[in-house]
């Protein structure tokens, strides 16, 4: 969950890479994966499609047991409002789920009503 991700986890950030355009997203789910890089296109092992990811810089430090960093995916599954407009998501969105323009390299974004289903863009 968004909620769970924290600023510290989020320091070495050094930029967001986004594969599709994102203006017409109204929320992303996102998750810190444990990957073997720093940077590049991480594998995708979830339903849907991923939709983004985070790149973190040379200072990032990986886990000492694994080996892996962990970093941000963005994503969408099939059923989410993107696809499915009049779907389960047509009103509130997931757990995990931020408004993509309230993204940033170290900022964990945030919900949105817009995000949430409305029309609105103020913070929740």
């Amino acid at each position: 969950m968004s909620a769970l991700i924290t600023d510290d986890e989020l320091a070495h950030e050094v930029g967001l890479v986004w594969l599709e355009d994102t203006g017409r997203l109204d929320y992303v789910r996102q998750t810190l994966d444990r990957l073997p890089t720093r940077r590049g296109r991480p594998a995708h092992h979830r339903d849907g499609r991923m939709v983004g990811y985070a790149l973190l810089g040379p200072t990032a430090k990986p886990s000492r047991p694994s080996g892996t960093f962990r970093r941000r995916v963005f994503w969408l599954l099939p059923h989410d409002r993107d696809t499915a407009p009049d779907g389960l998501y047509a009103t509130g969105s997931p757990a995990e789920a931020v408004d993509v323009r309230t993204l940033a390299p170290g900022d964990r974004g945030r919900r949105t009503e817009r995000s949430r289903g409305g029309s609105g863009p103020a913070a929740v």
